[in-house]
């Protein structure tokens, strides 16, 4: 799978079968840079027809793993003014039965739909606390889901 837009990072994760199941390493540390590495983890559900986002963070790497239970569609927009892909838009297919880490830097507008006939699993493990230690600082983003002006949509 690849990126229009750079540094976002999108990779099919290898599972391993047997008789039992599967297994699939979706986070490693020596995979990943010191500036990537987890701080948290949270796992959610998406409907069918329902979308998240778009939002993008200020300081924080999400790095989803979709688990392949549905289908959906990423929309990505770069939001960086010093990257030489500013102001590109990619909407990537992620299709089921697929297992798919992308990693997504601070700066780069994000959010997807559930295209599927599934409800849709993701596990995000960002490289920030939400609102920080405690719970006690600001939330580290930018929603554009409510302003109707935002050139940032999910069709």
């Amino acid at each position: 799978m690849q990126c229009k837009i750079a540094d976002v990072q999108i990779m099919e994760l290898e599972s391993y079968s047997d008789k039992r199941g599967w297994l699939s390493e979706f986070f490693r540390q020596d995979k990943l840079g010191k500036e990537k590495l987890p701080q948290m983890g949270y796992i959610s559900m998406t409907e069918p027809g329902m979308q998240r986002g778009p939002h993008e963070h200020r300081c924080q790497t999400d790095i989803f793993i979709f688990l392949g239970l549905s289908e959906f569609e990423l929309y990505l927009w770069d939001n960086r003014p010093e990257s030489k892909t500013f102001q590109q838009k990619d909407i990537i297919k992620i299709h089921n039965q697929k297992l798919v880490r992308v990693i997504i830097p601070k700066g780069i507008v994000h959010g997807y739909k559930n295209i599927g006939n599934h409800q849709g699993i993701i596990i995000n493990i960002p490289n920030q606390l939400y609102k920080g230690q405690g719970r006690d600082g600001e939330i580290d983003e930018i929603r554009y889901e409510q302003d109707p002006d935002s050139p940032f949509k999910i069709e």
